[in-house]
């Protein structure tokens, strides 16, 4: 070998060296970066005794996708535990103190104390002060679900504006991305900051990532829908100010087509959203609904062959009683005047009957101490009915019941939301964990490798040291 080869031999190792121990040093600096993964220094040799240094990423694909698969479910978990949280406390109250269920029992307290001494009008007043509590509550319950669904579509809009962004950011990274590949040059930062945008992609849908050649990459829903293929495409939503009873929410589009939540498990932040403003909400919207129906029933004036009439509740089709679920109903339901002593009205008419007329006088003796109306009023509020099963309650119970299964149906459905979003971020968490022990920096292995690196410094220092002895050997000879 001659000494201008063992002299480039020597260059051609201490260059390899160096940029091997720059690719450990950025390897430690950035171990804590969840979004890292780590570089490989490939030593590849070439012409005798030359060597170059190829960089490459340690990508895992599998665990890539079990971790953004798992994003997605823990953020729209998340979202509904969270929504349901603030709806119990906005509709129910502290302990479910405001509750429709609490108010009735209230109400069905002060009927049997007027029963028990009917000629005391102010025991009589009682129970229409109990009558405003349960209108209080319904008609407050009302307003704060369709506030919620306004609110949530505001969330719902600043989601789609959230992931317009992301979206232009993943262009632009994806574009760098390719044409670096195209062009040989070293594309892992960018390949890196790639992968993070995915990951927040994915919090808001849920994604499926298909590669291409040049590293080039496509973006579609797990529902098909593309979001991004050469350019990010379009996310768009109609946010609307404000939402009454019965009022559909608009979609979100994604390349102009709907996107929808889907059945079974709720993924991604704008799922889980769309499901609490347009499936949650509305169900107990109708629950409320069914509650002041079956209050209006209850405390009908009746007297065949005469149509019922409403009495202590009424509503803006009084004096029909509703017979079916009508939207927005537990908005509308108030305590008629006619029994209200505040309104001018008379409260021995619940005693009584006659508000609709001299038909439904039941009390047709004027006695004082007469009681039947008033334990019938309670009776029927136990006595079993039917109502809409689009609420998800049962069918046929009494309005007593069915109040108390409403609060029932929503602790579940919260226990359930919260049990799944602990699960969720468990799973998230270890997919986290394996994808770093797969992708991520072993500060050990790195430190051993640097020890390694410095031997083979050693070496080629000692390598060029002895070429430049050999070198001042020949020249002083000649």
């Amino acid at each position: 070998m001659s000494l201008s080869s063992a002299l480039s031999i020597a260059q051609s190792a201490l260059l390899s060296t160096s940029r091997q121990t720059s690719v450990v040093t950025r390897n430690v600096a950035d171990a804590s970066n969840a979004d890292y993964s780590r570089r490989i220094a490939q030593v590849v040799s070439t012409a005798p005794g030359a060597r170059m240094v190829t960089i490459q990423r340690v990508v895992d694909q599998q665990l890539f996708r079990q971790n953004l698969s798992a994003l997605s479910s823990w953020s729209g978990q998340a979202t509904v535990a969270s929504g349901l949280d603030r709806l119990q406390l906005a509709v129910n109250g502290v302990d479910n103190a405001g509750s429709a269920s609490t108010a009735i029992g209230k109400l069905h307290n002060a009927l049997q104390l007027y029963a028990t001494t009917p000629s005391n009008p102010n025991v009589g007043a009682t129970v229409v002060d109990a009558a405003r509590q349960v209108v209080r509550s319904l008609n407050s319950g009302t307003q704060a679900i369709q506030s919620f669904r306004a609110d949530v579509d505001s969330q719902i809009a600043a989601a789609a504006s959230d992931l317009n962004h992301l979206l232009a950011q993943f262009e632009d990274v994806n574009k760098a991305i390719v044409s670096g590949t195209r062009t040989g040059t070293d594309v892992s930062d960018a390949l890196d900051k790639r992968d993070a945008l995915l990951k927040k992609i994915s919090e808001y849908v849920p994604v499926t990532a298909h590669m291409r050649s040049d590293n080039d990459m496509v973006i579609t829903t797990t529902g098909g829908i593309t979001m991004f293929e050469t350019v990010a495409r379009p996310v768009s939503f109609s946010p609307s100010p404000a939402y009454s009873p019965g009022m559909t929410g608009a979609a979100l589009y994604i390349d102009n087509v709907p996107f929808s939540v889907g059945s079974g498990e709720v993924s991604g932040k704008i799922a889980g959203l769309l499901q609490l403003r347009d499936g949650t909400t509305v169900a107990m919207q109708a629950q409320l609904d069914e509650i002041a129906r079956g209050l209006v029933s209850a405390f009908a004036e009746t007297a065949p062959p005469l149509p019922d009439a409403a009495g202590l509740f009424t509503w803006s089709g009084a004096p029909n009683v509703p017979a079916t679920l009508v939207n927005g109903l537990a908005g509308q339901i108030s305590v008629n005047a006619a029994f209200d002593p505040d309104q001018g009205g008379d409260v021995s008419l619940l005693r009584d009957g006659g508000a609709n007329g001299a038909g439904y006088v039941t009390n047709t003796a004027g006695t004082a101490s007469f009681a039947d109306r008033l334990i019938a009023f309670g009776d029927r509020l136990d006595q079993p009915m039917s109502f809409s099963p689009a609420t998800g309650i049962t069918a046929s119970s009494s309005v007593t019941a069915y109040s108390a299964n409403a609060i029932g149906w929503l602790e579940n459905a919260r226990q359930q939301a919260t049990t799944q979003a602990d699960t969720k971020e468990a799973l998230a968490a270890r997919t986290a964990e394996a994808l770093s022990n797969a992708t991520g920096v072993n500060i050990d292995m790195e430190m051993s490798l640097m020890l390694d690196l410095e031997h083979t410094y050693q070496a080629s220092a000692r390598l060029l040291t002895t070429v430049d002895e050999m070198l001042k050997t020949l020249l002083n000879a000649v």
